[in-house]
Formats: C-alpha cells, structure tokens, sequence
C-alpha cells in the first residue's frame, strides 16, 4: 500500500530508540504572521472508547477558553516522538491538539520495526472502529474544554487518508489537512472503500499537500482525485512539492525535506485559519 519503503528506510533508526530528528538541526517553523507563538501545555490523557481506554497524547494553550480541535490523525508507527512534537506545535498555534492512538488494540507499534510484522496489524484496524474512536476523542475534547465546533483534522501518511475518509463521516468538520494521505488503496474487508471511492462524500474542505516524486502515490492519482472532487463541488486544495517523496514533512525520515515541511506548515495554518479553525 505504498508504505513499506518508507519504513525501511526508518527502521533501523527507530528500532534503536534514536530519531533522525534527533541527528538533525531543528529548522524551527517560522510563525504565518508576527503573532507570537503561544504557551502551550501538554501531556499523556486516556479516552474512553467502545469497551476500552485508549491512550492519547494532547497539547492546549494555557490559559485559553474554548480553544478549537484539532486532531491529529498518526502514521502507522504508533504514537511516537513526531506525532507528539507535531501536536505541541498545534498547541502553540492556540488550538487544543489530541493524537488519539488508534492502533492501541493491536500494541505498542513503536516498538515493531519490520514491515512484515506492522502492515498487516495496521492493515486490520477497521474504517468504521477508527470513526468510532475518533468520535470518541471530538467528545473527550470538548468535556475538557474544547470548541467542537471549530473542529479540524490533520493527518500524515495513513493519517493523511484517515483526514479524506473522516471528512466523508463527521459532518461537523470544518477543515482537514491531508499530509500524502493514500488515495487509492485496495479494498479490503476492514477498509472497504479507498478516498477516492468516496471523494464524492466528502463534507468538509480539505487541503491536500503531495510530492511530485512519491513513488506510492504518483501526482496522477493527485490529479485524478482533484478532478474527481471537482466535479462533485467540493471545497479542496492541492499543493505538489516538485522534488519531494513520501514522508517530506517527517523529520525522521530521511525523504524529510526542511523547505517543503515549513511551506506546508505555513500552508496548513492558512487552510485552517480559513475556514475558521485556528484564529
């Protein structure tokens, strides 16, 4: 499904406890505008969900009343260091970030480094289980304090298709940003319908931001699913990085590219400030 390259590339890094992030110099996100970066609080959390607790990694701004949602949709990884750095970044922006670890049932997935071990425990995860505990957190979110009706998403790799698919589910959705999120998949008995299948269900704006040289998911199947979105009136963007794979924006990997990951920063802010998301 275009992912195992990727996390070979990673695995020995991973699997040792070191992150290439760590071996390189941060490149720091330069904020949209000069309003200063906020102070953010965040931690560990547990959301209830069907029959179980599921764990969750969140970041808010101090002192704020009501800040937006934002979830933040995992690759298949597991809720590692990245995802959690990326929710504080969120935070500071003044939203109410949660990274719910919607593979909790299946294991610590930080902790499996080959392919052959994680795609197809990944691959088992059910669309309709995942809308379900992302359900669940919108919910927990708002009882702690967040605004549920400014309520975003943003995903990375698988979490990129789970930003298309949840657009098509949760009506209350006022924006999602899609970081090389699948389009294409085959279909299988827990995920029955790719992005592109159900394009045409898509409720909310979505921002859609791809490298030109993703060898998983060409800019032809880009293409098509913006023609596809199109024709059906919906409310989407796309933005292709020439020069830039999969996983541009994961400074783990080593496909990151520090140019692209801070325009697609900036670019993600925009969309959500937009549609009303992020003030």
């Amino acid at each position: 499904m275009g992912f195992e390259p990727s996390m070979q590339e990673n695995a020995p890094l991973l699997g040792a406890g070191v992150l290439r992030r760590d071996c390189l110099p941060r490149v720091p996100f330069a904020p949209e505008s000069s309003k200063p970066v906020r102070k953010a609080s965040a931690g560990a959390a547990t959301i209830p969900v069907s029959g179980a607790e599921m764990p969750a990694y969140y970041a808010r701004p101090t002192g704020a009343a009501k800040p937006p949602v934002i979830l933040v949709a995992m690759e298949v990884f597991g809720l590692h260091e990245h995802i959690k750095d990326v929710t504080r970044r969120l935070g500071a922006l003044g939203a109410f970030a949660v990274a719910p670890d919607i593979y909790f049932r299946l294991g610590d997935l930080t902790q499996i480094t080959q392919p052959a071990q994680l795609m197809p425990l990944v691959n088992s995860k059910p669309d309709r289980e995942q809308f379900s505990d992302l359900d669940a957190t919108v919910a927990w979110a708002g009882l702690e304090g967040g605004d549920t009706n400014r309520l975003g998403i943003i995903g990375f790799c698988r979490g990129g298709r789970t930003v298309w698919l949840y657009a098509t589910h949760n009506a209350s959705l006022k924006a999602g940003v899609a970081f090389y999120g699948s389009l294409m998949d085959p279909p299988s008995v827990a995920m029955p319908k790719n992005a592109f299948d159900l394009a045409t269900e898509v409720k909310a704006p979505v921002l859609g931001l791809y490298g030109a040289e993703d060898a998983s998911i060409p800019p032809d199947q880009v293409e098509a699913m913006k023609k596809r979105l199109e024709a059906a009136g919906k409310t989407v963007k796309f933005k292709i990085y020439p020069g830039a794979g999969h996983g541009f924006f994961a400074d783990y990997r080593q496909s990151y590219r520090a140019d692209v990951a801070q325009d697609a920063w900036v670019t993600m802010q925009a969309w959500f400030k937009k549609y009303g998301v992020l003030d």
